[in-house]
């Protein structure tokens, strides 16, 4: 039999997920800027507002991607 705590496993899977989190945090967020962008092109029949969401969205990912790592660290 092996001397493994199972509470080693579940921190492992736990942390597996936070960092399988990161792989979705920028294009969700990028994502939801666009379409943000797309609807507010949309009401005020502009065509360049699009890439203020997209932009807006990287970056809310970015800080996003940002915290979560220093929260991990602390």
């Amino acid at each position: 039999m092996t001397d493994q705590d199972p509470s080693d496993k579940q921190s492992a899977a736990v942390i597996w997920a936070r960092y399988s989190q990161i792989a979705f945090i920028i294009p969700a967020a990028v994502v939801v800027g666009l379409l943000i962008g797309k609807l507010c092109d949309y009401w005020l029949h502009t065509r360049w507002l699009f890439l203020v969401g997209i932009i807006v969205g990287a970056i809310a990912g970015f800080v996003d991607m940002i915290r979560m790592i220093t929260r991990q660290k602390s």
